[in-house]
């Protein structure tokens, strides 16, 4: 039985562009391009009557711009936008803004030498559609749910961290996790794929909207209450000790699970370096990374905790730790923020309104 193809339409102003995609796309036999269109108004007949399983957007287009165009997509008609546009000085704000809104994922357009700088990105770009394809995308609109941040009694242990590992959706869900943690919240780590260009901006936008300071890990940093590190794009992040306090090390090398940074590579020194007194939670994404450190970090006495299939953009990474054994409960993930803190002995999770 042959496999149904994906189909996708091309959004883009550039007429080259929009011949150069739609090359690449059906350069794989399980793609097919149904259309494309240079403008969001064309775009938006053109979904209506042809209901492709995936479109890839540009930002900056006539008579619509490209956020616009999104936001009124996961509003009316939700279904996977894949964005591919090029990234300015301030390009990487904009892409997570789209990630924000809903968008599956983003490519970014070369800056110079476009033709063959495009071409060499073929592989991520069909890589990145046939994710999309799988992918759950979630209307928005509700209004979301305004949600206290969480409040403790006591600490068990001043040693007490939790560890993060995201992909393909981690944008939202990291958002949703992180705005409600108190102020003390004990120290948080997060590894999310995320290129280099990315990781210091979505720092600051959770910074923004936070109680807790987030920031983009340094080499050495000390690990402390009420902070949360992102690891940079790019570089891999292990939880260390340095006598008797918590650091980031961060070290370049080879990929590990696919990736650099690693969900396995953090997972794993937290295993070695804080054991019983960390918290594993695996996020929305695609591939297997994460599920074997996150295994060894249950072994070593930790809580771990997986997002549910329903609620993930992307149920690849926490559905291999839950098979291979390594998530002790799954949960939506507008519960795993106040299951973190049930984990941790001594907090009040009835502040928090799901």
């Amino acid at each position: 039985m042959s496999q149904k193809k994906i189909t996708v339409l091309i959004v883009d102003d550039s007429a080259l562009i929009r011949q150069m995609l739609t090359k690449m796309l059906e350069s794989d036999p399980n793609i097919t391009v149904l259309g494309t269109a240079p403008d969001p108004i064309t775009a938006r007949e053109m979904i209506k009557r042809l209901n492709p399983d995936v479109l890839t957007l540009d930002i900056e287009m006539p008579k619509m711009d490209g956020l616009a165009f999104l936001e009124k997509i996961i509003t009316l008609r939700p279904m996977p936008v894949v964005m591919i546009s090029s990234l300015t000085q301030e390009g990487a704000d904009v892409a997570l803004q789209a990630l924000e809104l809903g968008a599956v994922d983003y490519v970014a357009k070369p800056t110079s030498d476009l033709q063959h700088g495009l071409e060499k990105k073929t592989a991520e770009i069909i890589t990145k559609v046939k994710t999309a394809s799988r992918a759950r995308i979630f209307s928005k609109t509700k209004s979301p749910v305004s949600k206290s941040p969480l409040t403790y009694s006591r600490y068990k242990s001043t040693e007490q961290i939790i560890l993060i590992g995201a992909s393909t959706g981690g944008v939202e869900a990291l958002k949703e996790i992180i705005t409600v943690l108190p102020p003390n919240s004990p120290a948080v780590m997060v590894t999310q794929h995320m290129p280099a260009t990315f990781t210091t901006s979505f720092a600051q936008r959770l910074n923004q909207v936070s109680k807790v300071t987030v920031c983009e890990a340094s080499a050495g940093q000390r690990v402390l209450p009420g902070h949360v590190y992102i690891a940079p794009g790019g570089k891999h992040m292990e939880l260390a000790r340095s006598g008797a306090n918590y650091i980031c090390r961060l070290h370049d090398g080879p990929l590990v699970s696919g990736h650099k940074p690693s969900v396995d590579t953090l997972f794993n020194s937290g295993a070695k370096t804080a054991g019983a007194n960390a918290v594993g939670v695996i996020l929305t994404g695609m591939g297997r990374d994460g599920a074997s450190g996150l295994l060894n970090l249950r072994k070593s006495g930790a809580h771990t905790i997986g997002q549910d299939e329903a609620s993930s953009i992307v149920y690849g990474m926490p559905k291999v730790a839950f098979e291979c054994g390594a998530v002790e409960t799954q949960y939506p993930l507008s519960k795993i923020a106040s299951e973190i803190f049930n984990c941790l002995e001594g907090y009040d999770t009835k502040a928090i309104r799901i």
